[in-house]
């Protein structure tokens, strides 16, 4: 029975469509047959390369692609290069291509292919495409295959919307589209709003050269789409009312609410592809951005003037990135922009306190006396037996480069970037607010997100029928039938004891590179090299942060791939719920991965320690490290610079530049084709066959994930690495363009997509902006030498200054009290009998009563430490949330427009009523005369 509906819909019945509305609105599909403007019309059918059908004429709105088995007469069939095999091989090295962050929802419907091929027999794929091909004629559809293709195996089915459906599905998905009336966009008259139109003139140089059809003071009324009220409506020209964005998500809904009912349960576009009856799902480009074929367009234009190095110091086009990716890639683009430009004052900000240690060194007194060699401090041991006594002035270099970080501007600093974050959130929800008045999303609500793009997933409808016939064969049946929290069970408990196995084995990695540090330490001391043992320090903290880099790097691809699989275990029920669960347990993974190493030197490292005599020891005879005498604040330094560097370089750019280039000059290699004939090859190629041989599309996650990151990199540990706003902006200015490149030029067209937000994203932000605070105050008070100088200043120097405070932080040890085996191997290492070593604690001398027991000083300093860490949360806390409270989310010129064009709206269907009760009136006078 229920084969007899072809077609489903969510919210309603969705019927096949009638002769008569077939023939609706006869006169605006003539008349935009007659006058649409075609580029290839004169062309033979064969020789049609745009996107079009083979008369060219009919636009190709969508295009679906499935295997086919050729015979042997035609696989014997040359191509237009005879004997060479340059396309097969390039789309058998195209089709293995991966992704390298596997995180992402379905959408582009190619990745439901990607992930779930199955073995179906040739036939019954055929007989699904058939029904769901002839389904999708009764929805209005008009339909083109091409199964003799330059690409060997591969057919293509071309799907053309004609204008009547287009009008029927845009007034179902209730699209906002340009009214006839237009009105004046008035500038905001108050101080900021002045201050933004002054810069907006001063940088006219770095805008884009975009041309737009309407000056930015005029904005067209924009109204759901209604047929009945098409008059309204600016139809000047009928190939335009529609853009190619537009029309390519109107078949893209079509094609989700499609059904194939023939097997047990009904198939929808995504099983489809899951199941291997389709290959993969995809928009077309507009066109090329080089070459002879290479006609003015907005793909083309996007490279110029937003993919191209050459503009980097520009701003991004991100009206037309809109208008031709869709609200959802723009929004992403924008938010990039504004982080971006955000990171502008940080950066200077920083480097003006990187300058200011590097000014005043050589007046720091601490380091001034760590490196003074009339002090003549010997040190106790760093390790066991193999390390011996060492002179304190040998670690002046490192005194000297702590002071680069940890000096009286760093928690200034840290204080600016706690007040920047907030400052970047509320820039971002005003521009945020801004982009929705002028891209009419303000009316873009909960409700019609709910019902237009929440669809339920084809696992969740397969497990929904698969508990269905159980409780059919069992003979309970529910009214609804519905997934719920105890067939999740499984999934839920699996994913919990999963998500806490990666993150013991990430602290478990983190612990092996700290027993690696401790033994390559004790080796580097046992040799008898002196070039080894010029720099051990430095030497063990690079290799140790290269290493956690390499482990980061892999486990991230790791942590990726496991997090899908648990997401998809969990079998959520539409797009928006799968993709929120997997950006949650991908971002506690990749976050855990990246900050445990830092989390560790920054609070853990040197306060495990134990003290000379009664050290702590781990997995038998390793002993605990300790920090530098200038404190962990350089490692920390290091590892920060190291990771983060490291991820920008390798992680992001490399992978995304190198690897794609170097597959491109393999495939060169092989090829037997010299440039000349690749070129003529190219040239030749129709619009969906050059779509089909790029990479699929597989969502935003990967590169917001990659920004969040970042963004955790410069904020939550910034007092110990001022330069780090400096690298991120160096970075995002080349990510910018390299993303634009990858969109344009690598990857097909996405389904465009509307969004009036950048969703959890913002949450992540604004909980990272939260924790920075505490996360700064404990670096500060715990990790830095800055609480334990103030107390020395005002409570225990003779003068007021810091003369003396190195010997303030040392505590004696009596080398008689060393456990027998601990001691060093070669005590006489400096030339003289040590009776008394130094190590950097606040303990009782060998000579008290109370021996190595903690001191008062290291009390009162600890009570300084917390008393800071309280004082710094709440005081900065109270600021941000201050200048929260200060800065409006919606600008004053945005809500009074928005306020305008509901008025207008009004005025507009007034005026529309007083003209149909005026029509009817002259109708009634007529009929009484």
């Amino acid at each position: 029975m229920q084969q007899t509906h072809p077609t489903v819909m969510k919210s309603a019945d969705y019927e096949p469509v009638s002769s008569e509305e077939r023939n609706l609105d006869v006169d605006f599909v003539t008349t935009a047959r007659n006058n649409e403007s075609v580029p290839m019309k004169d062309l033979c059918p064969d020789t049609v390369l745009g996107p079009y059908f083979s008369d060219g004429m009919r636009r190709v709105d969508y295009v679906l692609t499935y295997h086919i088995q050729k015979s042997g007469s035609t696989r014997r069939r040359s191509s237009r290069f005879g004997d060479n095999n340059f396309i097969q091989r390039l789309w058998r090295s195209l089709s293995t291509r991966s992704s390298r962050a596997p995180l992402q929802p379905k959408e582009d419907p190619e990745v439901a292919a990607q992930e779930h091929q199955t073995d179906y027999h040739e036939d019954d794929k055929r007989f699904k495409r058939d029904e769901f091909e002839e389904n999708l004629r009764k929805t209005g559809l008009e339909l083109e295959k091409d199964e003799e293709s330059t690409i060997p195996g591969i057919g293509f089915l071309k799907i053309h919307a004609p204008w009547n459906v287009l009008c029927r599905e845009a007034e179902f998905m209730k699209l906002k589209m340009p009214t006839k009336k237009v009105y004046e966009v008035k500038q905001g008259s108050n101080v900021v709003e002045k201050i933004r139109m002054f810069i907006h003139k001063v940088t006219a140089p770095l805008h884009p050269k975009v041309n737009t059809s309407r000056s930015q003071c005029e904005k067209p009324l924009c109204h759901a789409f209604s047929r009945e009220k098409q008059h309204l409506f600016d139809l000047s020209d009928k190939n335009k009312f529609f853009d190619s964005k537009t029309r390519s998500s109107i078949v893209y809904e079509v094609l989700k609410r499609t059904k194939c009912m023939k097997p047990k349960y009904p198939l929808g576009l995504t099983s489809l592809l899951a199941n291997g009856v389709y290959t993969s799902a995809y928009p077309l480009h507009d066109g090329d951005i080089v070459g002879v074929n290479a006609e003015p367009n907005d793909r083309k234009l996007l490279y110029e003037q937003w993919a191209s190095y050459s503009v980097f110091y520009k701003y991004q086009p991100i009206g037309l990135i809109r208008k031709y990716f869709g609200e959802k890639v723009g929004l992403y683009f924008a938010w990039l922009g504004v982080y971006t430009q955000m990171l502008i004052p940080a950066a200077i900000i920083g480097v003006i306190v990187f300058l200011y240690g590097c000014a005043t060194v050589d007046d720091n007194i601490p380091s001034m006396e760590i490196c003074d060699p009339r002090n003549n401090i010997t040190m106790c041991p760093l390790c066991d037996q193999a390390c011996s006594y060492w002179k304190l002035v040998t670690a002046c270099g490192t005194a000297r480069a702590s002071h680069l970080f940890d000096n009286a501007a760093t928690v200034f600093f840290s204080v600016f970037m706690a007040l920047w974050a907030v400052l970047f959130m509320e820039h971002w929800k005003r521009r945020q607010m801004r982009l929705n008045y002028v891209w009419d999303l303000t009316g873009f609500g909960e409700e019609e997100e709910e019902e237009h793009k929440d669809h339920n997933r084809a696992e969740y409808e397969f497990r929904v029928m698969q508990k269905k016939l159980k409780q059919e064969h069992s003979g309970l049946m529910d009214e609804k039938v519905k997934l719920t929290c105890t067939d999740r069970l499984p999934a839920y408990m699996t994913t919990v004891v999963m998500m806490g196995f990666m993150i013991t084995v990430t602290f478990v990695i983190v612990f092996g590179v700290i027993l690696y540090r401790i033994s390559i330490k004790a080796a580097l001391h046992m040799s008898s090299h002196p070039v080894v043992r010029y720099n051990i320090r430095a030497t063990v903290k690079t290799t140790a942060a290269i290493i956690n880099l390499i482990i980061i790097i892999v486990l991230d691809e790791i942590y990726g791939a496991i997090a899908r699989w648990l997401t998809r275990l969990e079998v959520p029920k539409t797009d928006k719920s799968f993709e929120e669960r997997l950006i949650f347990k991908t971002f506690i993974l990749k976050f855990v991965n990246a900050f445990t190493p830092i989390v560790y030197l920054a609070f853990f490292r040197g306060r495990l320690v134990g003290r000379p005599g009664n050290y702590l020891y781990v997995v038998g005879s390793y002993r605990m490290e300790e920090c530098a005498h200038a404190g962990c604040l350089m490692e920390l330094c290091i590892q920060l610079c190291i990771t983060m560097l490291g991820k920008q370089l390798i992680q992001n750019n490399l992978f995304e530049i190198g690897i794609p280039k170097l597959k491109k000059m393999l495939r060169k290699r092989k090829s037997e084709l010299d440039s000349i004939q690749e070129q003529v090859l190219h040239n030749t190629l129709k619009r969906y066959e050059k779509d089909q041989l790029l990479g699929p599309f597989v969502g935003l996650n990967p590169e917001y994930m990659e920004m969040i990151i970042q963004f955790g990199m410069v904020t939550l540990f910034v007092a110990s690495f001022p330069l780090a706003p400096l690298f991120a902006l160096l970075n995002n200015i080349i990510e910018i363009r390299l993303d634009a490149k990858k969109f344009v030029t690598e990857l097909r067209r996405p389904i465009a997509a509307k969004a009036k937000d950048i969703g959890i994203w913002y949450n992540l932000l604004r909980g990272l902006s939260k924790v920075a605070v505490i996360v700064n105050a404990f670096v500060i008070a715990f990790t830095s030498d800055f609480i334990p100088r103030l107390v020395y200043q005002y409570m225990y120097s003779p003068d007021g200054t810091l003369h003396g405070f190195v010997n303030h932080t040392l505590s004696y040890f009596n080398v008689t009290d060393f456990d027998p085996g601990t001691e060093p191997l070669q005590p006489m290492h400096l030339g003289y009998k040590v009776s008394v070593c130094r190590y950097k604690d606040y303990r009782d001398p060998p000579w008290s009563s109370t021996k190595y027991e903690l001191s008062k000083e290291f009390w009162a300093i600890l009570a300084a430490r917390l008393a800071f860490v309280i004082v710094f949360q709440n005081v900065v806390m109270l600021m941000s949330d201050f200048v929260d409270w200060l800065i409006p989310d919606i600008p004053k010129d945005i809500s009074l427009q928005i306020h305008k064009e509901k008025i207008l709206m009004v005025e507009l269907f007034m005026k529309e009523e007083q003209g149909k009760s005026t029509g009817s009136s002259k109708d009634t006078d007529c009929l009484q005369g």
